[in-house]
């Protein structure tokens, strides 16, 4: 078994650390960053020379949202629960699970750091590092529509909502996402502990170079051709190839496909001037954060101002 060692606080107060948050707004790539670390475990490992199975990335992955965990902890069917009482045992299931592995371990999760019903979505005191993945929103708004199947505008309001949640599916219990922008915020103001953050578009643009920066962030030994055959391996070609041949666990119903692009910039010709202004305006200081708004933004989307009458 090869050994993540994600860096360490120096205040690191208890063996509970453990817990390797891979955090994102829904379709920001999450799922392609477990893919490749999959995929270099599976190289440094000397394991099989095919691609690691997608729906297998339960493997060194756990996922904090699981029924049967819920089912467990409150002794009746997680979908009797209400949200309330899912909320209050969140925080000890992440315990527990952390408290099954005896090293740091990766953990997925959509959750924003928030206190719901007075009970946070994130277990602080098992949290070792953070990786946090984000997206341009005016992207994340096409790809989210196709995968919950609701209108573009639907999704442009709930990615304002400080309020949005998911909801219960076979999958697992709802998640508290809040708006795109606090759920970014959340993740980046989480203290005392390290914060790897990567831009999906970068992901795109270099993805070898972003993937060495991650192992290096995991003290993960891997050499340049094992990140480079580990890279390969989880390409988005590879992934989709997968998906439409053996299906994929994690697909929503109703949507078409999982792996359906995997490009950025699409909102250029699918987003009208209306939508774009709607997510600008609910998101310009994080879009500013993280370089997704152009120098000229005010002049683009700025109403035109009217002349002073002298």
């Amino acid at each position: 078994m090869i050994q993540m060692k994600a860096p360490v606080t120096i205040n690191r107060a208890t063996e509970r650390q453990k817990c390797i948050w891979l955090a994102s707004y829904p379709k920001s790539g999450n799922t392609w960053v477990r893919a490749f670390l999959h995929n270099l475990l599976g190289v440094m490992g000397g394991g099989s020379e095919a691609p690691h199975s997608i729906n297998l990335l339960q493997e060194h992955t756990a996922w904090e949202l699981l029924p049967r965990d819920y089912d467990a902890y409150l002794g009746k069917p997680a979908q009797d629960a209400s949200a309330i009482e899912i909320a209050k045992a969140r925080y000890a299931i992440q315990e527990q699970i952390a408290g099954a592995r005896p090293q740091p371990f990766l953990m997925k999760t959509h959750n924003a750091i928030a206190s719901v019903a007075g009970s946070p979505t994130i277990n602080l005191d098992v949290t070792l590092a953070v990786i946090y993945l984000v997206r341009n929103p005016l992207d994340v708004a096409i790809s989210y529509s196709h995968h919950s199947s609701f209108p573009v505008d639907a999704i442009i309001r709930y990615m304002a909502d400080e309020k949005l949640a998911t909801t219960m599916t076979q999958l697992g219990v709802y998640e508290y996402l809040g708006s795109w922008s606090f759920h970014v915020a959340s993740w980046l103001s989480v203290p005392n502990r390290p914060v790897h953050v990567i831009r999906y578009e970068d992901l795109l643009h270099d993805s070898e170079r972003q993937f060495t920066g991650l192992a290096r962030f995991l003290r993960l030994e891997a050499s340049t051709g094992q990140i480079c055959e580990a890279n390969k391996r989880s390409a988005f070609e590879e992934l989709a190839r997968q998906e439409a041949q053996c299906g994929f666990i994690e697909r929503p119903k109703k949507a078409e496909k999982f792996f359906r692009s995997g490009k950025a910039g699409q909102w250029r010709e699918v987003l009208t001037r209306e939508q774009i202004t709607a997510i600008v305006s609910a998101h310009a200081p994080m879009m500013q954060r993280f370089g997704y708004l152009p120098p000229d933004c005010g002049a683009d989307f700025r109403p035109t101002a009217k002349p002073l009458v002298s």
